[in-house]
């Protein structure tokens, strides 16, 4: 009886297992959907990416040549101003009693001249007839020079006198952003030296100066890379998403900081609508290197395994396999891979996460890799995005 009850309860027990082996079968899920494309192959530039900050070509303290009284300003703080734009005027009366005493002093020399030549001639004349002596002739010879020379450093006292009264005129040395004034009418102003009162500053702003630091191993890649022409930049501000100010590389400073180890470099942007101000901070991307051919992949196509960065690809039996790959910057929204993916590959770009294991089939849906250029992108066509190729570690 024993023996029959375990016989039952055996196949009891297998008949269970072939229900529920049957029924695992039934409920085993789908194979997970995918998006495949292959890798998007294009031209590209690595960017070298710095942060700095904007500098004006030229900027320029506005002191009086000649001291006094203000008498009135004729600008309005913050204001665009030209070069030779009139800015202060000075009291000018003081100026004009030295003009009109050192025309006086010409006149008088003049007419020592007048005189002195005129008896010069007669003693000629005499000394010919016989009445008159050779040193009688040189003295009045010696008498008419005397006068010429007063009368040269007559007229430069009347010029220097008529350059203090033009200088009550305080014009704009460049065109630029001027600065509030320093001083007020009724203000009396020491001025003619570095150490005279500043009135006001102007800076110029159109073009614009982005200056940054670089370590040396970027400049010697520069150097290295023998580049024809100069390199393009361009510059994002602090509260923009994409690098939009767009210009070039003019100055490379003529030495490496012992201390810091970097050098630094200055860009030109145009600013013609003056937005940009000196002293702005910035990040910077640089040019590193000449266009080159790249296959590109959305970056969140990539995952990290551990130390690894892999790329899943659909073989043709539907199956996935994992791709190690090799890096680069971002371009126009899309990762650079430098190695470990072929042109032909069928990339996964969406539906990763489904991803359990390598060898996992899929479905594969066909999509496309499209780049996004940034707003007023170089014709370059490279990204706002550092370039991990970069090596800059030192000095920031």
């Amino acid at each position: 009886m024993r023996e029959l009850t375990n016989s039952l309860l055996l196949t009891l027990t297998a008949v269970v297992l072939v229900a529920c082996g049957s029924q695992a079968e039934q409920a085993a899920p789908p194979p997970p959907e995918v998006t495949v494309s292959q890798p998007l192959v294009g031209e590209v530039v690595d960017w070298d990416e710095f942060p700095g900050r904007f500098e004006a070509p030229q900027s320029v303290d506005v002191r009086a040549r000649v001291g006094g009284y203000i008498q009135a300003v004729h600008f309005r703080d913050g204001d665009y101003v030209r070069q030779g734009q009139l800015l202060f005027t000075l009291d000018p009366r003081q100026a004009q009693a030295s003009v009109a005493a050192a025309q006086a002093q010409v006149a008088q020399a003049q007419a020592q001249v007048n005189l002195a030549s005129t008896e010069f001639e007669r003693s000629e004349t005499l000394f010919g007839q016989g009445f008159l002596s050779q040193s009688a002739v040189d003295l009045r010879q010696a008498n008419l020079q005397t006068a010429e020379a007063a009368l040269v450093a007559a007229n430069s006292t009347l010029r220097e006198a008529r350059l203090g009264l033009e200088f009550t005129r305080v014009t704009a040395p460049i065109s630029g952003r001027v600065s509030d004034r320093r001083a007020d009418p009724g203000n009396l102003v020491a001025g003619g030296s570095s150490a005279a009162d500043v009135l006001t500053t102007i800076v110029s702003t159109s073009p614009i100066h982005f200056a940054f630091d670089a370590s040396e191993s970027i400049l010697l890649r520069y150097q290295r890379s023998a580049r024809n022409g100069r390199a393009p930049l361009r510059v994002r501000l602090q509260d923009e998403g994409d690098f939009r100010h767009a210009g070039y590389l003019d100055f490379t400073d003529n030495a490496v900081d012992g201390a810091s180890g970097v050098v630094r470099l200055r860009g030109v942007i145009q600013n013609a609508d003056g937005f940009l101000r000196p002293g702005m901070y910035g990040q910077v991307q640089l040019a590193g290197v000449a266009p080159y051919q790249a296959m590109l992949v959305p970056d969140a196509a990539i995952v990290t395994d551990q130390a690894r960065r892999i790329v899943y690809v659909v073989n043709a039996d539907g199956t996935t396999a994992a791709r190690p790959v090799e890096l680069g910057p971002l371009v126009d929204g899309l990762r650079v891979i430098r190695s470990g993916l072929e042109a032909g590959d069928r990339v996964v770009i969406e539906g990763v996460q489904r991803i359990m294991q390598p060898g996992q089939p899929v479905t594969a849906t066909a999509g496309t890799i499209q780049r996004q250029a940034s707003e007023g992108a170089q014709p370059v066509r490279a990204a706002a995005a550092p370039a991990s190729s970069a090596s800059f570690s030192v000095g920031g």
